[in-house]
């Protein structure tokens, strides 16, 4: 109760509003189209996708919660994703934005069915990566830090065992299909540069365990590949 207590703070509640309500409507709220089907199926992925993720990552981790809402605040937090880690909260609204706009002015044609259906697989298994790394990884925090206060330590398990930053992976696919499902060409410009901060961040924060984490060394020689399993 304690923990919850901590977690649910005014300004948790803030963002949760935020993330929860505001975030995944975007597209309708921008474009006025409160009868656009995929639009919806968007907006509910998400608010399912973050409920569901927390509440059995909390299950299996009572304190992670607590981490994840007060991470910026960590004076051991680097100062590199102080920058980065915003950016990307940031960045990954604007593609919405545009899809509204992009919907209201109808400047893209609607993609096939076939490929909207392709990318809502990818979505829903990119949610379901990133939720499986956050329900395994204790320290998945909302910034790099290294959580010298929580005991950290490597995890090598679950999707751990496949790629060094499966989170990473499942946002950066579903970043990627988000355009393509809600009709918007626009809105991959803003994606790819999203993404681009995504194997950034990817980049900067492995090399940090590298350098200060024990055993991430050694465990970076049996799983060798930090998003792209065969290629990076």
């Amino acid at each position: 109760m304690k923990t919850q207590a901590k977690f649910l703070t005014p300004k948790t509640v803030i963002q949760l509003v935020i993330v929860l309500v505001v975030i995944p409507l975007l597209p309708m709220l921008i474009s006025g189209s409160w009868g656009w089907g995929e639009a919806w199926a968007y907006a509910i992925l998400n608010i399912l996708g973050f409920v569901v993720s927390r509440a059995l990552a909390a299950r299996r981790h009572p304190d992670i919660l607590a981490e994840r809402s007060r991470s910026m605040e960590m004076q051991d937090a680097k100062s590199w994703d102080r920058v980065l880690a915003p950016t990307m909260a940031l960045g990954s609204v604007i593609p919405l934005i545009i899809a509204g706009v992009d919907k209201l002015f109808g400047w893209t044609n609607p993609f096939t069915l076939n490929f909207k259906l392709v990318a809502l697989v990818v979505i829903i298994l990119g949610y379901a990566l990133g939720t499986w790394a956050l329900v395994e990884n204790r320290f998945f925090s909302g910034i790099v830090r290294i959580q010298t206060d929580r005991e950290h330590h490597v995890v090598t398990t679950g999707p751990y065992r496949l790629v060094r930053h499966p989170g990473y992976v499942g946002t950066f696919w579903a970043y990627l299909a988000t355009p393509i499902f809600l009709d918007s060409v626009w809105a991959f410009i803003p994606t790819l540069l999203l993404l681009g901060v995504v194997i950034l961040r990817t980049s900067l924060e492995d090399r940090t365990l590298q350098a200060e984490l024990p055993g991430y060394v050694e465990y970076t020689q049996k799983t060798r590949f930090r998003l792209f399993p065969g290629i990076w």
